[in-house]
């Protein structure tokens, strides 16, 4: 399993950038991407683009922007890099703006990042570390929380018998923010006892249209639930991907529990 700390190296982490609006802000997470050699310039151009495109549903929760775009020839190695922002900056997002934290991720493929994904889930979700990671004064105090990762991760669904219910997380890529909503998803099924009888599924917007069928619901962002349009399935629109409160709310609606 690759760790939050492993891909996300001290070299990639600042705090206190200036940027006057969201552009700058992906920008300056897109520099410490290149400068840590996990991308190129090109790959920081489809990041930026990717919220020109499908608006600002990379907005996961308040005051937090996890920027990411589709693997691409522009993604060296699959890295990540921190941004703490001086002042607040507009995204756009209906209800979780401004954002004052943008994470950004290269991912190399659809796979190597995402215990990585689940992990800074959990950590951002967390009251007590999220604080800490948004206070730590240098690039040292953030990684060494991050670094903390490993006494949380690597939990196990219970043991049982096959799901038979399939519950998908959607975003523009499927590589990113569909992972955080997922991870909180199966938080929630994890305390409730359902997890062996209900599977959540990370997938991009273009997949979910096609997989919707075997789906009892999708769960997603405002601005992804609009792209969708009617698929056949409720679509339920989640605010704050890291919020288990909100999570438990939406799956008591969808299960009427």
């Amino acid at each position: 399993m690759v760790s939050v700390s492993e891909l996300l190296p001290v070299e990639a982490i600042r705090v206190d950038v200036t940027a006057e609006d969201w552009r700058a802000a992906i920008g300056a997470a897109g520099e410490l991407l290149v400068a840590t050699g996990s991308s190129t310039d090109t790959y920081t151009e489809e990041m930026i683009r990717t919220v020109v495109d499908s608006g600002p549903y990379i907005v996961v929760a308040p005051g937090f922007a996890f920027a990411h775009a589709r693997p691409s020839p522009a993604v060296l190695r699959t890295g990540m890099s921190w941004v703490r922002l001086a002042r607040p900056v507009e995204f756009g997002h209906e209800t979780n703006d401004p954002v004052d934290l943008v994470v950004a991720l290269a991912a190399k493929d659809a796979s190597a990042h995402t215990e990585a994904m689940a992990s800074l889930a959990r950590l951002l979700a967390d009251p007590e570390t999220g604080r800490a990671l948004r206070e730590a004064s240098t690039p040292a105090g953030v990684h060494a929380l991050l670094a903390g990762e490993g006494r949380s991760a690597g939990k196990s669904s219970p043991a049982g018998g096959p799901a038979v219910h399939k519950i998908l997380t959607v975003c523009g890529n499927g590589l990113g923010t569909s992972l955080f909503l997922k991870n909180t998803l199966e938080q929630v099924l994890d305390r409730w006892g359902w997890s062996r009888y209900v599977t959540v599924e990370a997938t991009d917007t273009i997949s979910a249209k096609g997989k919707a069928s075997e789906a009892v619901a999708i769960l997603t962002s405002r601005e992804i639930a609009k792209t969708l349009g009617d698929v056949g399935v409720p679509v339920k629109v989640v605010d704050d991907f890291t919020s288990t409160t909100e999570a438990d709310h939406v799956l008591r609606d969808t299960y009427d529990v």
